[in-house]
């Protein structure tokens, strides 16, 4: 990489001929690696490293490893849904020596989110924040126990915002594909292992679950925000997230210039496919069609769709509006809930 140094008075610019730093490069250096460290020693303590043993066909045992992030004192932690997912048992190791055992609590493959709990009454809990808040290029630090190596830390930039990628679960009418919004793509170096560890801004504050290797250089957070906290309330509370069922997919389609003056919005939801049998095939809902409101509320996005298919959906008629050809559509949805 280029340097083009501006200024050239002693004690700036270059380093000098002893390969040492002048005084700008070593207060720049100085700066970055005290927020750095201060993150390491505020979060170090609250995050643990997973072990967990799976029990496959024909009596094979298969070991898997992650991360895990301690949200409140009595031992709960965060993680991601993949690195527990069919475990029979595992432990939690901690930077002070301890492990202990864990046990599952809740686990919700759309959102690739877990909550385990270790026999603990002193654990260190994290700061949480919002990721809602954070800007392309801000600094952050990874946390994790990539490769087995535990309380390892990674630091970078955020690299982008708005990613998303896809999700899937199993259920009673087989197969189902969620999208995860908002993620947080980074190129704070993230290695197997890393998978539930916290990603965490300047403040200590975690503002994100490492959750994927994307590719060289570049790695994939779930975004903490309001959203997640009710997933992970939700999963403490009741072990499982409930959601409703439309049976449809699609994605985001803007509209007609027309149509989008007429109202008000310049994209909605398309309907790509529409599962036989589903709430939306019984409700008339057809390849091509564009949602544009549901219950009263503007779609203009496959995640507005997904926002709204919360619980309470579950059961309801829902005024849904759409475009058919060019011309208005109202018909009414019934929601079942996703997986039975």
């Amino acid at each position: 990489m280029a340097v083009m140094y501006l200024l050239d008075t002693p004690g700036e610019g270059p380093p000098h001929e002893d390969g040492k730093l002048g005084a700008r490069e070593q207060e720049a250096l100085d700066a970055y690696s005290t927020v750095v460290t201060s993150v390491a020693e505020r979060l170090l303590a609250s995050v643990a490293s997973l072990r967990v043993t799976r029990r496959l066909r024909g009596g094979r045992r298969a070991d898997g490893a992650g991360s895990a992030v301690a949200i409140t004192p009595d031992g709960f932690l965060l993680t991601s849904a993949h690195v527990v997912e069919g475990a029979d048992e595992g432990a939690a190791t901690f930077v002070d020596g301890r492990e202990l055992p864990l046990e599952i609590v809740g686990s919700d493959a759309l959102s690739d989110l877990a909550v385990v709990r270790v026999p603990a009454a002193d654990l260190v809990p994290a700061t949480l924040g919002n990721a809602d808040h954070l800007r392309v290029g801000q600094l952050v630090v990874a946390i994790g126990n990539p490769l087995g190596l535990a309380g390892s830390v990674t630091a970078g930039v955020v690299s982008a915002l708005g990613r998303s990628f896809p999700t899937r679960a199993v259920g009673k009418r087989g197969p189902y594909t969620r999208i995860v919004e908002n993620v947080i793509q980074t190129d704070a170096t993230l290695n197997p292992g890393n998978s539930g560890g916290a990603l965490a801004d300047a403040g200590a504050r975690v503002i994100g679950v490492n959750t994927a290797l994307a590719g060289i250089g570049l790695g994939l957070a779930v975004p903490m925000n309001p959203t997640t906290l009710r997933i992970v309330a939700t999963l403490m509370r009741e072990g499982r997230v409930r959601r409703a069922y439309l049976g449809i997919a699609g994605g985001r389609r803007p509209l007609p210039p027309r149509m989008a003056r007429s109202l008000g919005r310049r994209s909605g939801v398309e309907i790509v496919e529409v599962v036989d049998g589903s709430p939306a095939a019984l409700a008339g809902l057809r390849r091509r069609d564009v949602i544009v409101e549901v219950d009263g509320t503007v779609v203009e996005g496959v995640g507005d769709l997904q926002r709204l298919m919360a619980a309470e959906a579950i059961g309801r008629a829902l005024a849904i509006r759409a475009v058919r050809d060019g011309a208005p559509l109202s018909v009414t949805v019934t929601p079942v809930e996703l997986g039975e």
